[in-house]
């Protein structure tokens, strides 16, 4: 009677494991698309060094300036300056602009800057010139760029998106453009040639970006023309300047001279 009762369940039970067996070997689905369906927007997934990822320049003592030079500071009155200046190693004597111009304090390496506000600390002067090279080559030295040679050198009316962008030749602005991207996001221009903005044109920033974390690298001249504004930090390895009545919401770190003309000029915060 056992036997009678185990047959018919053994023959179910291979019933069932041929029908598994079946259907574990069906045909595959159509492969998946992974590269389409992984794609994102550049708001979504975006390029390496971009939203925060890029490291920021580390000014150090620079920091502390909105305009810092080692050859001079000369000024066409009157310049509205808000922030920290400072010259050297050149004698204060080279540092023209006056008490009056500046909110903030103007540093010196001897008596001879100006009277009465000037503060001479040459110590200070000296590491802070220090560490605005070491900026500047940290800078300019970044590898592996986000964009190159953008624009052929001719950014004028674009949108600026965080990264590390390098022209290896000059770099000029003839028309408005935008920098656009968080509060948190990093923008390096490294310019090997001059960078020049024409007269009346404007750099604006948009959804949080701010003018503290956007560096311009340059190794010639900078010239930003009649009453445009510009928005960053310039660490020039040559001189910065600013043609009557340009504004700037930034820092000038110039191994030469800066050139003042009427300019209003703000550190960022």
């Amino acid at each position: 009677m056992k036997t009678k009762i185990f047959l018919p369940i053994l023959t179910i039970l291979s019933a069932v494991l041929i029908v598994g067996c079946d259907r574990l070997n069906v045909e595959p689905s159509p492969s998946r698309n992974l590269s389409n369906e992984s794609s994102f927007s550049a708001d979504q997934n975006p390029a390496p060094g971009l939203t925060g990822s890029l490291a920021g320049v580390n000014l150090g003592v620079a920091g502390n300036f909105v305009i810092l030079s080692k050859s001079g500071i000369t000024d066409v009155y009157k310049s509205d300056i808000t922030g920290d200046v400072g010259s050297s190693p050149i004698t204060g004597a080279a540092l023209l602009l006056s008490c009056s111009e500046v909110v903030g304090t103007i540093y010196t390496v001897d008596a001879a800057g100006p009277l009465p506000c000037r503060v001479t600390d040459a110590t200070m002067l000296t590491s802070a010139v220090g560490d605005m090279q070491a900026a500047y080559l940290d800078a300019a030295g970044r590898i592996n760029p986000d964009f190159i040679e953008l624009g052929a050198g001719n950014i004028g009316g674009l949108t600026l998106t965080p990264g590390l962008y390098t022209w290896s030749s000059a770099l000029i602005i003839p028309t408005d453009i935008a920098i656009a991207g968080g509060p948190n996001d990093v923008w390096i221009f490294q310019v090997a040639g001059t960078m020049t903005m024409s007269s009346a044109v404007n750099v604006t920033l948009s959804g949080g970006a701010q003018a503290k974390n956007i560096y311009w690298v340059t190794a010639g001249a900078v010239t930003l023309g009649t009453t445009s504004h510009f928005e960053g930090n310039i660490l020039g390895a040559t001189g910065i300047n600013l043609q009557t009545g340009a504004s700037m919401n930034g820092r000038m770190l110039a191994q030469t001279a800066v050139t003042l003309q009427m300019n209003t000029v703000v550190v960022p915060q």
